[in-house]
Order: C-alpha cells, then sequence, then structure tokens
C-alpha cells in the first residue's frame, strides 16, 4: 500500500445485517479521508428479492458478489489500494477471494477482519449445545420453509447457504481453506464482548493467513469510549478506535513497502 494515497474500503457485512447499519463506520473512515462502500448482502436491502423457496443461492455466489465490488473500485480508480473490511460472514467472503479461484484483479491488496470465525460447536463453551441446537433447527426449518425464515438467527437466509453455515457447527469444515494460503497483510480484530465468536473459533479462521502476514488485535474495554461497546455487532455504534487501529495497521504496512497487488 502507499504512503500517499489512501485506500478504498469496501465493507462486506455480517450475515443478514443491512449496509444502514454500517453508516457510522463510514462517517469514521470518511472522518479520517478515506473513501468505503458498503458491498451489501443479498435478499435484505430494500427492494431485494427476498430469499424463498423459489429463490436461493450459495457461499460462493455471495463471494462472486464481493468480487464485483472490488473489481469495480479497481477500475473506477486503478493506482489506488483495495481493502476489504470483513464482519462476521463478511470476513469469510472476504478470505474466500483469497483462497480460491478468483482473478488476481478482483482481489483486493489488504483484507480486515472484524468478529471473523469458524463456528465449530467444539470451541464454543457448555458443549457447544447452543450453537449445535440452532444447526438442527437450521435442518429442519429449511426443509420446511424451503430457506431460513425469521426470527432464526441470522435470517432471512437461503437455504443453501444456511445449510452452509450449519455444516461448520457440525464439522467445522468452513466453506474455505483454512491453510495459511493468504499472503496479503490481513488484520483480524477481535471483540472482547462477543459471545459468538470464542477464542478457539477466532483462531481456527485466522489459520486460514500466512503468520507473517497476520496481525490480531482485541478492541477492549481500555479503548472502547464510554457508552460504547464491544459486542458482535454493537461495536459499530462506536467503530472509531477499530477505524484507528485499521489506520495505524495500514500506515506499518506501507512503511514495510507491501504495495498493491500488481493487476
Amino acid at each position: 500500500m502507499s504512503n500517499s494515497t489512501p485506500p478504498k474500503i469496501i465493507i462486506s457485512p455480517a450475515m443478514a445485517v443491512p449496509a444502514r447499519a454500517y453508516r457510522r463506520l463510514l462517517g469514521a473512515l470518511d472522518e479520517i479521508g478515506w473513501s468505503a462502500d458498503v458491498a451489501p448482502r443479498r435478499g435484505i436491502e430494500e427492494g431485494d428479492t427476498a430469499p424463498s423457496r423459489a429463490v436461493d443461492w450459495s457461499f460462493n455466489d455471495e463471494v462472486d458478489d464481493l468480487a464485483a465490488a472490488v473489481r469495480t473500485a479497481r477500475n473506477s480508480q486503478p493506482d489506488q489500494p483495495v481493502l476489504v473490511l470483513g464482519h462476521s460472514f463478511g470476513a469469510q467472503l472476504g478470505a474466500a477471494l483469497l483462497t480460491g479461484e478468483t482473478p488476481i484483479k478482483c482481489c483486493p491488496d489488504g483484507l480486515i477482519t472484524v468478529g471473523a470465525s469458524v463456528p465449530h460447536f467444539r470451541h464454543f463453551p457448555r458443549l457447544g449445545l447452543r450453537e449445535l441446537a440452532v444447526a438442527e433447527a437450521v435442518s429442519v426449518g429449511t426443509a420446511i420453509a424451503g430457506y431460513w425464515p425469521k426470527p432464526g438467527f441470522g435470517a432471512p437466509t437461503p437455504r443453501t447457504l444456511m445449510r452452509q453455515w450449519a455444516r461448520m457447527v457440525y464439522a467445522g469444515k468452513a466453506p474455505l481453506p483454512v491453510d495459511g494460503r493468504i499472503t496479503i497483510p490481513t488484520l483480524a480484530v477481535r471483540l472482547d464482548d462477543d459471545d459468538l465468536v470464542p477464542v478457539r473459533a477466532a483462531e481456527h479462521f485466522e489459520r486460514a493467513v500466512t503468520p507473517e502476514h497476520l496481525e490480531t488485535w482485541t478492541y477492549g474495554r481500555a479503548d472502547c469510549p464510554v457508552g460504547g461497546s464491544i459486542g458482535h455487532i454493537g461495536w459499530l455504534r462506536t467503530p472509531r478506535p477499530v477505524v484507528e487501529k485499521i489506520q495505524r495497521w495500514a500506515r506499518f504496512v506501507a512503511s514495510e513497502g507491501l504495495t498493491r497487488r500488481t493487476v
């Protein structure tokens, strides 16, 4: 990344979290002079076709959506570094851009993850019984309704995508390789009050990145402003500490001479 050119941030949201939830994050990035766009999830924005028995899609379809957003950013400003900021499920999509067959011109120069995990039930307290119960409900609910309806966790979600999530819970097998093949600068932000992401689940996801390219940081109580939150979704109410950490990390990456990917 260049010392002189601020990066373009593509925000990849969490499952079933609408783009409007990231407005404060967009504002905090704008305050430091960085441009950013949200690559919204399918089926939840106003005017979208919602998932149903007749409307289904998969993890790879959502990866293609994110690749298209990165490609658009590349084409609009070819000399500007592009970073993907993936939140929860959105972090998995960002990692998948870098571990699959996606053309290099659709890949980011850096990856930032917030609240990312592989939610295998064995990573959770109390034997993962809560997570197993939700995964079992997914199997039944999607068979009956043809999709995963509200008020279920992460709903509304198409059946194929939600069944892929349930397989992660059962078997601990992510829909992307977690074998250290990501070799671009990556900042993994953990959230101290994130009851959806135990440390072992975060560590499992982070194995997707080569250790020398990975920095982890925990957004803890000492960093959180008065009235703020360090929860899985609540951090979006007070995103400035996360943005400031990202800015420091990006400056370090630039100082080390790690430049944007060649396309």
